[in-house]
């Protein structure tokens, strides 16, 4: 009995639920995205480079049919809490040639690191529906005034345009041992190379970041992994201490990298002090002084931000290398490193202390206290954290005279040049999410069908086995 003769004996109604779900069951597998990448259509494609103002991406695109729409999709590479995308939307004339241009303008959002990449890619849509994407392209966020010149050793770059090839070798080989310190002291280990900018002095290194104090020497980036510095040849003393210190604030950002919480300031800038060796005399004797006078500083307002006024800066990262290195010192690095990936994981800095030593931040200061010889610190209701932390000092010393500098800040959201939106998103374009959804409609109609089709064929037999 062949397939043709049972059809002809299915009722008319069993017949349409048939065809109902063998029509929705060829829609699922039909409703694919129009999605395609079809290089052939881009004519140009470039990023032109305004150091440090702007930066402005440009395309041409041929099509057999006209464009009705194009999208900017852009980013950087760096540490984040998720896919980030930023998307602008260029203005332009639709047709079968169309130019599109836009602008990232970062005296609005805040420039980026030099040495930061910037990758790019084109989103457009043909008359037909047709979504197609550009390859991914990628740029370095650099200035070209410079001659750069790079020398590199596993796990550290170091990009230097004045000064010979031995300044160069000196700074390196500081990183490096920098990076055993870090590992020996602290447990901190570089998990991907670090890329190590030196200007031929802070003007020049300021020159490249906009917004930026005039007491800043340095900045480090960890989410990037880059650090920018302002050495001169004849400042190689300050600038050995100054590239381990940035260095480590690079480590203790990538092992500590969350959404979830923070690092206390006197114990980022504290291991990064540490990382440098002992205290100067002058900065040791302050301490001593500090203790003496009993004007040290609360360990508790130590946790947000430095203050500005130079002598209590001054103070604060002294106390708070003093701090860490009873930590270290007194209870071990694996303490310090279980202080650390606490903090990572969202707990404060009380609970993080309390898991790792047993105590919480007042509890650190009354022990701390005890081991240096000062006297016992006065007691408070309220112990608080500073509300808004500050630019964090460091000890930037030049020709002699102590300068600051600001520790590397979040990564500026970009923003449009001309007020077109900007968004970020973690999934697939809208027209696939649509067309995913509708796919999950005939599925679930496609059941519904089989679930009707099988009560009916069910009733039939029933009355076919009474009429038997």
């Amino acid at each position: 009995m062949t397939i043709l003769y049972k059809m002809d004996k299915i009722k008319p109604i069993y017949k349409a639920l048939i065809l109902i779900t063998l029509i929705l069951y060829l829609s699922l597998f039909a409703a694919q995205p129009a999605f395609a990448s079809h290089q052939k259509e881009i004519i140009k494609d470039q990023a032109i480079i305004n150091f440090p103002i702007s930066i402005t991406f440009s395309t041409k695109i041929n099509s057999t049919e006209n464009i009705t729409s194009i999208v900017l999709e852009y980013g950087t590479d760096q540490l984040t809490c998720g896919e980030v995308i930023a998307k602008a939307f260029p203005q332009f004339n639709p047709g079968t040639s169309v130019n599109a241009e836009w602008t990232w303008e970062m005296r609005q959002s805040g420039s980026l690191p030099p040495g930061a990449t910037i990758w790019w890619r084109w989103r457009y849509i043909d008359g037909s529906g047709r979504e197609s994407v550009s390859n991914q392209q990628s740029i370095i966020w650099l200035d070209s005034t410079h001659n750069w010149k790079t020398t590199s050793t596993d796990k550290l770059n170091l990009h230097w345009y004045s000064g010979d090839q031995k300044f160069a070798n000196d700074l390196l080989t500081t990183a490096t041992n920098g990076l055993e310190i870090n590992k020996t002291k602290s447990g901190l280990t570089a998990e991907s190379p670090i890329d190590m900018y030196i200007y031929a002095n802070t003007n020049d290194m300021k020159d490249a970041i906009l917004y930026e104090p005039s007491w800043t020497g340095g900045q480090a980036f960890p989410d990037h992994d880059i650090v920018i510095l302002g050495i001169s040849q004849n400042e190689l003393d300050w600038g050995r201490d100054a590239i381990v210190h940035e260095l480590t604030h690079v480590l203790v950002g990538h092992l500590t990298f969350s959404c979830l919480g923070g690092v206390p300031t006197w114990l980022n800038e504290g291991l990064a002090v540490y990382s440098e060796g002992e205290l100067d005399s002058s900065s040791q004797q302050q301490l001593d002084n500090a203790i003496s006078d009993n004007t040290l500083l609360s360990v508790r307002s130590l946790s947000a931000g430095f203050s500005e006024v130079s002598s209590k800066a001054y103070l604060s990262y002294s106390q708070s290398f003093s701090i860490v290195k009873y930590l270290i010192e007194t209870h071990g690095q694996d303490k310090m490193n279980s202080l650390l990936l606490s903090l990572r994981d969202g707990r404060s800095i009380d609970e993080s202390l309390r898991q790792a030593y047993g105590f919480n931040v007042e509890g650190l200061e009354d022990a701390w206290r005890s081991s240096i010889g000062a006297q016992p610190r006065s007691k408070s209701a309220n112990a608080t954290a500073q509300p808004t932390p500050t630019y964090v000092p460091t000890i930037i010393p030049i020709s002699g005279a102590p300068l600051m500098n600001q520790v590397g800040t979040p990564t500026p959201i970009p923003t449009s040049s001309s007020g077109d939106e900007i968004t970020s998103t973690s999934g697939g374009p809208p027209l696939t999410l649509t067309l995913t959804l509708l796919g999950f409609c005939c599925l679930f109609l496609l059941l519904i069908g089989v679930f009707i089709l099988g009560i009916f064929v069910r009733r039939d037999n029933r009355k076919g086995g009474k009429d038997a």
